[in-house]
């Protein structure tokens, strides 16, 4: 009895956000996440779940914080996951666990996937113990359409209440994964994103007498309201294009509907239309260190593409499209330290270690619109902070202490408990398998 008792309350415990704390943690080597380097015996004040300070020298510590002596480890805020599909999917070929996308459903732009974020998927855990606080949550689309679905955002947070901001962005796809959705070919995608912007206009003209037309509709109602913020430019667009000639059509559609705010996803021959994608101002979530072409538009691959646009003037942040995004947003903070190292070769192109840092914090939540919420330690900014136990783009340093919105997480997770577990297994309450 007293077991079920503790682990009923251990669930509550789970189940219910913990209270914000005022929290300073002094004796920093501060990161703030705007691109900019680190500093020595830097504080960052937390106070209602949100930064009231970072930096250096004098800053007032409120009555009744706790405070907590970094001893000079790295103290940054947390990582802003820029694409994955976490907390939606726990096993691919399990389709009751897999809430990706819907390939009998009438709805496309309409699907919605915050009611299928699941807070206690294995990913969310295992991501926060490596300082993975934010996610960009993205549907995936269906035959059919080239639309996918609103996508969230969602905080790993042990508590029950992930969504962040549920329907913060539409996401669609071009190139060849559109061209198959679409029919078979980019034409087929582009009369139907040009006939899907017609619709829409007309839904928004009269949505009363915006009439479904059966099977033969190419947009439910449902469908033309979703697309309505996007097409009016207050929810962003995220489009998944990697030849470089699908980027520049893609850009295009700025003529057509000068309101769009187009964000592009994965853009692996960015390089090569880098300058016109810094003229058009369009923001880029790109797939860092693709050196191999694994598709017919890839064949411009080079590890130097991200360096290459930001040299350019594009504001580019790092996602892990179609690089099991379901799971391993973790490996971000890998690709950003490769970058860095990339920039001390001869002829490539990669990353100073602040705007490698801000790609995985600061810059994939200004791509959203939401560089005010996430992704530094500037003053206003959600209290998601991490302390290191040394250089976070190093492989072999592990976050310590991890907070999301002022509330300090547990570092555990199922494969930690396991571990714990196993590692000296002794007679006792052991499954049979290891009774002897």
């Amino acid at each position: 009895m007293n077991k079920l008792l503790l682990s009923a309350s251990a669930m509550l415990a789970i189940a219910a956000p913990a209270a914000a704390q005022t929290v300073v943690i002094t004796n920093a080597r501060l990161v703030v996440g705007d691109g900019s380097g680190p500093v020595e015996g830097g504080t960052v004040v937390v106070q209602g779940g949100r930064v009231v300070a970072a930096g250096t020298g004098v800053v007032a510590v409120p009555a009744g914080a706790r405070v907590v002596d970094a001893g000079g480890r790295w103290v940054t805020p947390g990582i802003f996951a820029g694409f994955t599909r976490m907390g939606i999917v726990e096993v691919d070929a399990v389709s009751g666990t897999n809430d990706v996308s819907a390939g009998s459903s009438p709805f496309n732009a309409a699907l919605d996937v915050a009611p299928a974020v699941n807070p206690r998927s294995s990913p969310l855990a295992i991501n926060r113990l490596e300082g993975v606080t934010r996610a960009v949550v993205a549907p995936d689309n269906s035959n059919g359409s080239i639309f996918a679905g609103q996508g969230a955002i969602i905080d790993l947070g042990a508590d029950m209440d992930s969504v962040t901001t549920p329907r913060a962005f539409q996401f669609m796809e071009y190139g060849e994964a559109g061209a198959r959705a679409a029919g078979g070919s980019r034409p087929a995608a582009y009369a139907m994103l040009k006939n899907v912007l017609f619709e829409v206009r007309d839904y928004i003209r009269s949505p009363a007498g915006f009439a479904d037309r059966g099977k033969d509709a190419l947009l439910t109602r449902a469908d033309a309201e979703a697309l309505v913020p996007v097409v009016q430019g207050r929810v962003p667009l995220l489009v998944h294009v990697e030849r470089g000639s699908d980027i520049l059509t893609v850009l295009a559609l700025k003529k057509e509907a000068p309101a769009l705010r187009l964000v592009l996803v994965g853009v692996t021959e960015g390089w090569t239309v880098a300058r016109e994608i810094a003229a058009a101002g369009v923001p880029v979530i790109a797939s860092a260190l693709a050196d191999l072409p694994e598709s017919f538009e890839q064949l411009a691959a080079t590890q130097s593409n991200i360096g290459r646009m930001k040299a350019a003037g594009v504001l580019v942040g790092i996602g892990t499209i179609n690089q099991d995004e379901a799971r391993q947003a973790r490996w971000e903070k890998q690709y950003a330290g490769n970058l860095v190292a990339l920039g001390k070769l001869p002829g490539a192109s990669g990353l100073s270690w602040g705007e490698a840092f801000a790609a995985i914090t600061s810059r994939p939540a200004e791509a959203l619109g939401m560089g005010g919420e996430f992704g530094s330690l500037k003053p206003g900014r959600r209290g998601d902070v991490v302390i290191w136990d040394g250089d976070p783009l190093e492989i072999g340093s592990s976050a310590v202490n991890v907070f999301i919105d002022g509330v300090e997480q547990p570092m555990t997770s199922r494969q930690t408990r396991l571990r714990d577990r196993y590692w000296d297994p002794r007679e006792g309450p052991l499954p049979k398998a290891y009774q002897h």
